[in-house]
């Protein structure tokens, strides 16, 4: 893993802090070939739309552009979710999560000077676009279709509790690092479902690297260690956690895995 001592999201754009967390977990991330297909993609999407001037009309060909003859979309059949996260895979594919299509739509069109931003919505990543004295259009980056708060508000109820309600801070534009900490965390629990714990350590400490204290965090970098059988660096991590998170249901599973590690350690002496 590269070292991330001299990264520093706040100054970057999303799509560059992707990009370096991207080489930061994979030496073999190609980020020169992901930058020139984008390019290649920017060229096509301005010529694409500049017979048109009012931005709410160039967004509208763009999502036309970007969904239905590019056909970039949600995955289907059988996929790993990995590979439609990583966005080197998204491009060869053209099928990704919400925030992979997300950050590559947002990236395109910010080049393209649209008022677009990502809002971190509590069921998905959502794109939100501003236009002025118009109503916001709230963009579905799995499939470029425009929401409107009857379909959040059903999404809600059916993901969070069917008592959850829509506020108006849940449309609220997302800063760069919270979208970035959004799609390392689903990507390490993918890599973790996959049994590849070299690259989901990899994640974990890019996190730790954006949050160094966040007790969750070094728990799963705990639960990490400890499948790699590095078990002295696996008990510090999760003892850290059940320290100070007492109160959290998983410190008593937690406390079982630990009572199993030193269980281990003393057989092996």
């Amino acid at each position: 893993m590269k070292s991330l001592s001299n990264i520093d999201f706040s100054k970057l754009s999303l799509l560059d802090s992707i990009i370096i967390s991207s080489q930061a977990i994979r030496e073999d991330f190609p980020a020169h070939c992901v930058l020139s297909e984008l390019q290649n993609r920017i060229k096509e999407a301005k010529s694409y739309v500049s017979s048109e001037y009012e931005p709410s009309k160039k967004l509208e060909k763009l999502l036309k552009l970007f969904y239905i003859h590019w056909n970039f979309g949600s995955a289907n059949g059988i996929y790993k979710l990995s590979d439609v996260i990583w966005i080197d895979n998204v491009l060869k594919t053209r099928q990704g999560t919400a925030v992979s299509l997300g950050v590559l739509f947002l990236h395109i069109a910010q080049e393209l000077q649209l008022p677009l931003n990502p809002v971190v919505f509590p069921t998905q990543l959502i794109l939100r676009a501003d236009w002025i004295n118009e109503k916001k259009w709230l963009i579905n980056p799995f499939n470029g279709d425009i929401l409107d708060k009857h379909t959040l508000e059903v999404w809600l109820k059916g993901n969070i509790s069917p008592t959850a309600e829509l506020y108006e801070n849940d449309l609220y534009k997302s800063e760069s690092i919270t979208v970035i900490c959004k799609m390392l965390n689903t990507l390490k629990s993918a890599l973790m479902e996959e049994k590849n714990m070299e690259l989901a350590l990899n994640v974990t400490n890019l996190l730790l690297h954006i949050n160094p204290n966040d007790p969750y965090e070094i728990r799963d970098r705990g639960l990490i260690y400890a499948h790699l059988e590095c078990n002295h660096v696996a008990l510090t991590d999760l003892i850290y956690f059940v320290e100070h998170c007492p109160d959290d249901p998983v410190s008593e599973i937690i406390k079982i895995q630990i009572h199993s590690i030193e269980q281990k350690k003393n057989i092996l002496h």
